[in-house]
Protein backbone atom coordinates (compact mmCIF):
# COMPACT_ATOMS: atom_id res chain seq x y z
CA UNK A 1 0.00 0.00 0.00
CA UNK A 2 1.64 3.08 -1.23
CA UNK A 3 1.10 5.84 1.57
CA UNK A 4 1.84 10.04 1.13
CA UNK A 5 4.31 11.49 3.49
CA UNK A 6 5.44 15.02 4.10
CA UNK A 7 8.54 14.21 2.15
CA UNK A 8 7.56 12.16 -0.36
CA UNK A 9 6.01 8.76 -0.94
CA UNK A 10 6.51 5.52 0.72
CA UNK A 11 4.92 1.37 -0.79
CA UNK A 12 5.89 -1.21 1.24
CA UNK A 13 6.50 -4.05 -1.30
CA UNK A 14 7.47 -6.88 0.88
CA UNK A 15 7.06 -8.10 4.34
CA UNK A 16 8.18 -11.78 5.68
CA UNK A 17 7.26 -10.91 9.59
CA UNK A 18 11.22 -10.74 9.46
CA UNK A 19 12.68 -8.21 6.60
CA UNK A 20 10.07 -5.85 4.83
CA UNK A 21 11.45 -3.58 1.95
CA UNK A 22 9.99 0.00 1.72
CA UNK A 23 10.39 1.61 -1.88
CA UNK A 24 11.02 5.60 -0.94
CA UNK A 25 10.34 8.78 -3.55
CA UNK A 26 11.57 11.45 -1.53
CA UNK A 27 11.74 14.82 -2.71
CA UNK A 28 14.71 17.46 -2.93
CA UNK A 29 14.86 18.71 0.42
CA UNK A 30 12.35 16.59 2.07
CA UNK A 31 13.67 14.80 5.55
CA UNK A 32 12.10 12.19 7.75
CA UNK A 33 11.77 12.52 11.70
CA UNK A 34 14.73 12.15 14.26
CA UNK A 35 13.76 8.79 15.67
CA UNK A 36 15.12 5.49 16.75
CA UNK A 37 13.44 1.49 16.34
CA UNK A 38 13.37 -0.77 18.90
CA UNK A 39 13.57 -4.07 17.35
CA UNK A 40 14.02 -2.90 13.90
CA UNK A 41 17.27 -2.49 12.19
CA UNK A 42 17.21 -0.36 8.79
CA UNK A 43 19.28 -0.48 5.79
CA UNK A 44 18.48 2.39 2.80
CA UNK A 45 19.67 1.49 -0.46
CA UNK A 46 19.56 4.14 -3.01
CA UNK A 47 18.54 3.71 -6.25
CA UNK A 48 19.01 7.54 -7.47
CA UNK A 49 19.75 10.78 -6.02
CA UNK A 50 21.90 11.53 -3.43
CA UNK A 51 20.43 10.93 0.80
CA UNK A 52 22.02 12.12 3.59
CA UNK A 53 21.73 9.97 6.64
CA UNK A 54 22.85 10.83 10.09
CA UNK A 55 23.25 8.76 12.75
CA UNK A 56 23.64 9.43 16.55
CA UNK A 57 25.99 7.02 17.85
CA UNK A 58 26.50 6.96 21.62
CA UNK A 59 27.38 9.74 23.85
CA UNK A 60 25.23 12.03 20.87
CA UNK A 61 28.02 11.65 18.64
CA UNK A 62 26.48 12.63 15.22
CA UNK A 63 27.55 10.25 11.80
CA UNK A 64 26.89 11.64 8.82
CA UNK A 65 26.83 9.23 5.04
CA UNK A 66 25.98 10.83 2.24
CA UNK A 67 24.43 7.98 -0.32
CA UNK A 68 24.89 8.02 -4.03
CA UNK A 69 23.03 5.74 -6.52
CA UNK A 70 23.75 2.09 -5.74
CA UNK A 71 25.06 2.72 -2.16
CA UNK A 72 23.34 1.65 0.95
CA UNK A 73 23.70 2.20 4.81
CA UNK A 74 23.24 -0.03 7.74
CA UNK A 75 21.26 1.38 10.66
CA UNK A 76 21.23 -0.66 13.53
CA UNK A 77 18.64 -0.85 16.52
CA UNK A 78 18.32 1.70 19.63
CA UNK A 79 20.50 4.51 17.34
CA UNK A 80 18.14 7.81 16.79
CA UNK A 81 18.50 8.51 12.84
CA UNK A 82 17.37 11.09 10.56
CA UNK A 83 17.13 11.37 6.68
CA UNK A 84 17.30 14.36 4.15
CA UNK A 85 17.16 14.14 0.84
CA UNK A 86 19.77 16.35 -0.98
CA UNK A 87 18.19 15.74 -4.41
CA UNK A 88 15.11 14.14 -5.62
CA UNK A 89 15.51 10.05 -4.56
CA UNK A 90 14.55 6.83 -4.81
CA UNK A 91 15.67 3.91 -2.58
CA UNK A 92 14.69 1.34 -0.68
CA UNK A 93 14.34 1.21 3.51
CA UNK A 94 14.59 -2.56 4.55
CA UNK A 95 13.98 -3.18 7.89
CA UNK A 96 14.90 -6.43 9.45
CA UNK A 97 13.88 -7.78 12.92
CA UNK A 98 16.39 -8.05 15.42
CA UNK A 99 14.62 -10.66 17.91
CA UNK A 100 15.33 -9.70 21.85
CA UNK A 101 17.95 -11.80 23.23
CA UNK A 102 17.55 -15.42 24.59
CA UNK A 103 14.22 -16.32 24.03
CA UNK A 104 14.36 -19.79 25.14
CA UNK A 105 12.68 -21.12 28.78
CA UNK A 106 14.22 -24.61 29.84
CA UNK A 107 11.89 -26.96 31.82
CA UNK A 108 14.73 -29.55 31.74
CA UNK A 109 18.62 -30.13 30.99
CA UNK A 110 19.86 -31.88 28.24
CA UNK A 111 22.32 -34.24 28.39
CA UNK A 112 22.90 -38.02 27.27
CA UNK A 113 20.64 -41.73 27.35
CA UNK A 114 23.05 -44.23 29.42
CA UNK A 115 22.23 -47.52 27.36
Amino acid sequence: MKQGKVWGTTEEIFNNGIVSVHHLSIKKGGYSSKHWHQFKANIFHVTSGKLKIEIWQLRNKLDITVLDKGEKCYIPPHLVHRFTALSDVECYEIYEAKLRGEDIERETIGGVEKE
